[in-house]
């Protein structure tokens, strides 16, 4: 029997973002769009000014009987740098900022300890913000998949061995 949870990431550009999450077995549905700002149904547009306040985010389906969210959480810190304040490489801006935003009081506590346990990867502290999710906007349909569409368009989010990754996430 599947159980079925989600929850939301924000690690820069969501289209390599989803991409990485879109390869793990047991995630069953990503769709790319806007978390947590201030604007009404925000465009790609919109967002890209900065005024909205929000982050571009994935939205993860999964199966928990297959993939946990502390597996899901621990791929998150290996996929972008969460030190880096609302940047990831080249791309600048509060939409470009790291963020784990979750759906259950489980998820809150999985969220919190998995933050103070990644740290010690990082000799700069984690600006990651850790909130309950708002009301995620689904961005425009051409950045849906965007990567899967068009594979020869790169991505700034590198993770070679994602079930090793997987696999090797701490028990919280």
């Amino acid at each position: 029997m599947m159980l079925q949870e989600k929850a939301y990431f924000a690690a820069g550009c969501f289209w390599g973002v989803e991409a990485i999450f879109a390869s793990v077995s047991g995630v069953l549905e990503t769709s790319v769009g806007y978390m947590n700002g201030e604007t009404h149904a925000p465009t790609y547009q919109d967002v890209c000014t900065g005024r909205t306040q929000h982050a571009e985010a994935v939205e993860v389906i999964f199966d928990s009987k297959i993939v946990t969210f502390n597996q899901l959480l621990w791929l998150f810190w290996h996929l972008h740098d969460p030190t880096q304040l609302n940047r990831q490489g080249v791309d600048v801006g509060t939409q470009y900022r790291s963020g784990v935003y979750t759906t259950t009081t489980e998820q809150v506590d999985i969220a919190l300890k998995g933050k103070a346990y990644a740290q010690a990867l990082f000799s700069k502290p984690i600006v990651t913000e850790l909130l309950p999710a708002e009301t995620f906007w689904k961005a425009e349909a051409y950045h849906q998949q965007y990567l899967a569409k068009n594979p020869y368009r790169g991505s700034c989010h590198v993770v070679h061995d994602v079930d090793t990754v997987l696999k090797s996430a701490p028990l919280l």
